[in-house]
């Protein structure tokens, strides 16, 4: 039987950070063996709020294809591609926009929060606002049924099935599948300063590839509990973001539900549990590291990847994009 497919990807922004791999790069891993899957390098997505930059959005091409393949990520088994040179993916958007009001858009709700979140007001980058239908063009050309997201990415999925219902019906017959959402269980990681999600721009994040004195510095500054004056005192788990960390990274939950409640009941300093984090992210660090350091070493191999993995993605959209013209009935010499 033919494997279920799935998209996933990261806009090109920035090199990873430990965020993702918790939300996202842990479960590529392991879907890579279940599943047909495709990465994309989303430097088109990323240029909606950083047209201003487009160097930037290009340096990090190669930066985030390098966290991938640090991290294990296999280019025999899982493809990775670049949004911008798949260019049904362009023309797919296009119709999909034909499929939707500029109200809708204006609605969904992980839009409406990121337009507050960047402060644009009423003026509202064109890509940005249509970007609901751009993903649903990258969800659809590949024809995925499984696309992992953050909670607060879900009404995009939302949107992108409505979107293909509306194709459905006007093609009177089902020539793209929906796709299901997949949120991850740990959900979000916070930043270090306990402010705000981990982000690339925020500076609260620890990248896959620091240093181990970055990962030292970063753990010994992370915020705890600031009622938590003496060893003695009873200190808060909830909040407290080197527990959020330990959730996310400790291979040894039992030990862990010890330490939360010696935490609790008293007892145990700060120190402690921070030179826990640290040791365990220092073990799983260090061997991404090393091998993206490696791998920068050949940025040839690197781009040889990249090509290859487009290629195939590009045979893969244009088949479908063919077949949503057709099924619409559009024109054809």
């Amino acid at each position: 039987m033919d494997k279920p497919v799935i998209l996933t990807g990261d806009r090109t922004t920035g090199p990873l950070h430990i965020g993702h791999y918790a939300g996202s790069l842990a479960n590529r891993l392991r879907c890579q063996q279940t599943h047909e899957q495709f990465l994309l390098l989303a430097d088109t997505q990323a240029l909606t709020d950083n047209a201003h930059d487009p160097g930037k959005v290009r340096r990090n091409v190669i930066e985030v294809a390098l966290d991938y393949l640090a991290v294990g990520i296999d280019p025999a088994q899982s493809t990775i591609c670049l949004q911008s040179h798949l260019p049904a993916l362009a023309e797919l958007s296009m119709l999909y926009l034909n499929f939707v009001t500029v109200a809708r858009l204006e609605r969904n709700p992980t839009i409406k929060d990121e337009i507050r979140a960047r402060g644009f007001g009423r003026d509202i980058p064109a890509g940005f606002l249509c970007y609901p239908a751009a993903q649903a063009a990258d969800i659809t050309a590949f024809k995925a049924t499984v696309v992992p997201v953050g909670e607060d990415q879900a009404p995009l999925i939302e949107q992108t099935n409505e979107i293909v219902r509306r194709i459905n019906a006007t093609a009177g017959c089902p020539v793209l599948p929906e796709a299901q959402a997949v949120i991850p269980a740990a959900g979000r990681l916070p930043g270090i300063d306990g402010k705000a999600k981990m982000s690339k721009s925020g500076g609260n994040a620890i990248a896959l590839s620091a240093s181990a004195d970055q990962i030292r510095s970063a753990v010994r500054a992370m915020f705890t509990d600031s009622d938590h004056l003496r060893i003695e005192d009873p200190g808060r788990v909830e909040g407290n973001v080197v527990f959020a960390y330990l959730d996310a990274f400790d291979p040894d939950p039992d030990g862990l539900a010890e330490l939360k409640a010696h935490y609790r009941r008293g007892g145990l300093g700060d120190g402690t549990i921070k030179a826990r984090l640290e040791e365990i992210l220092q073990a799983l660090l260090a061997p991404i590291r090393a091998r993206r350091a490696e791998l920068a070493t050949d940025p040839g191999f690197v781009v040889e990847v990249i090509r290859q993995g487009t290629a195939r993605a590009r045979e893969r959209t244009e088949a479908t994009r063919q077949e949503v013209v057709a099924a619409l009935g559009l024109f054809r010499l």
